[in-house]
């Protein structure tokens, strides 16, 4: 047989667990998996020491354009997935104009085409203004699902009462991913942030109970309309604790910042630790790791809401929530898995087959015949330092700077192409729009 790539000599994460096997590429798909030594290839990859994994999905990011494009915009933020092994990514409504219309959305795609690294997907958000029009645009080639704001947003896509958001649950079928936290507590505690010396207070503004009521509600509101909803970030252990007992309507995201952080990085490297929902303190972050090793959360995604250092600068609460993410999404999560507090299987189950199934993903997620040649090809054994200069993003900043890490992205395989290998990107973008089964 003849192969475009044979990938040789590595440990594939296949569903059916580890194997050394060799995996052939054809047309852009995973042609064969087993000993092809003998077969022919125009190229081949030796993979002798690494872990080949299927392509690391990023299910939320935040690429600010239009609209914010100082601070990043799409090539620059795929440009730091891919050079963190990411190969593809699901981009957020809340940029200028909003993603909440068929223009946007057009937008969007014409914006993507040509610039960016990794693959793409981009969120509709769903609001007050748009309801009519959900079952027609959720349709649309493109979109990865529906995205609700019950708090911390503006105009249009802020969500805040049950009757907006039922409404918008009751029209659709795709999966609605929701930033639960209730917009009505905020508004009452903001004098908490307004008083406070410094952002150490954001955590207990926007407090547990603020995230737990928000994620109540929405749960209610989707059983009550059948609708599948994902809650997104999830901070706190009485909201993973609630969220275990309704699986059956609500699956779980948690990000590697609220895994990894506690609220000592306040006082360590302050508003570069801020972001909605907060980092919270060390007993909610064992809550998080418990919620996670018992199978309650279905995707690890960043979150990655980049600002400059001149606008972190501001006094708090001036300062604006978000952080960088989707470069170190893999680093980190391979630093715990050095660090015992996850298998390789369960990081392959939370950034690939995980957002595979909660999104219904046609033909990525895992290392099977006829499955897209995604690739995240890691080092276990790379011990590296995570620096802001490393930092793809125009924001050129990392809320890990300086943090070693044993587990690194060695190579990023995209459909079959070669775009990241040895920290060295490998041009020009040739990223194309996620396919979805809901949507062939």
């Amino acid at each position: 047989m003849k192969y475009d790539m044979i990938l040789t000599g590595g440990v594939a994460m296949t569903p059916g667990g580890r194997a050394d096997i060799d995996i052939g590429v054809r047309d852009r798909k995973i042609a064969a998996l087993g000993d092809l030594s003998q077969d022919e290839a125009d190229a081949r990859m030796d993979c002798a020491g690494l872990h080949v994994l299927p392509g690391v999905i990023d299910s939320q990011v935040h690429f600010r354009e239009p609209g914010a494009t100082h601070k990043e915009d799409l090539e620059s933020g795929s440009r730091g997935a891919a050079a963190g092994g990411v190969t593809a990514f699901f981009e957020m409504p809340n940029t200028n104009p909003l993603t909440i219309d068929q223009a946007a959305i057009d937008q969007k795609l014409s914006l993507a085409d040509g610039r960016c690294w990794s693959d793409y997907a981009f969120y509709l958000g769903g609001s007050a203004a748009n309801i009519a029009e959900l079952p027609r645009l959720e349709r649309l080639k493109g979109l990865c699902g529906l995205k609700i704001f019950m708090g911390a947003s503006t105009g249009d896509l802020l969500s805040p009462d049950d009757p907006t958001i039922r409404e918008i649950l009751k029209h659709g079928s795709r999966v609605v991913a929701v930033h639960a936290e209730d917009n009505d507590r905020l508004q009452e505690r903001a004098h908490i942030a307004a008083e406070a010396e410094d952002c150490s207070a954001h955590p207990i503004w926007r407090d547990v109970e603020t995230c737990l009521k928000a994620t109540q509600r929405v749960v209610a509101l989707a059983e009550e309309t059948g609708r599948r909803v994902h809650v997104l970030h999830v901070t706190t252990g009485e909201e993973m604790a609630f969220l275990a007992q309704h699986k059956k309507i609500a699956t779980v995201e948690v990000t590697p910042q609220h895994l990894t952080l506690s609220d000592e990085a306040y006082r360590r490297i302050g508003t570069r630790a801020q972001q909605n929902p907060p980092i919270r303190d060390a007993d909610q972050v064992a809550a998080l790791w418990k919620a996670l090793q018992s199978g309650v959360v279905d995707v690890v995604a960043t979150d990655h809401a980049p600002h400059t250092l001149e606008e972190k600068a501001r006094p708090y609460p001036q300062s604006p929530s978000g952080m960088t993410g989707v470069q170190t999404l893999v680093p980190v999560m391979l630093n715990h898995v050095h660090e015992g507090r996850l298998t390789l299987e369960r990081f392959v189950e939370l950034t690939s087959a995980g957002p595979q199934r909660v999104f219904n993903i046609a033909g990525k997620g895992r290392i099977a015949v006829g499955y897209d040649a995604d690739f995240t090809i890691v080092d276990l054994k790379a011990r590296r330092t995570i620096t802001d200069d490393w930092i793809q993003s125009k924001s050129g900043w990392t809320s890990y700077d300086g943090m070693d890490v044993q587990g690194w992205p060695i190579a990023t395989i995209i459909r079959g192409r070669t775009v990241m290998r040895d920290d060295e990107l490998i041009g020009p973008p040739q990223g194309r729009p996620v396919s979805f089964r809901e949507t062939l």
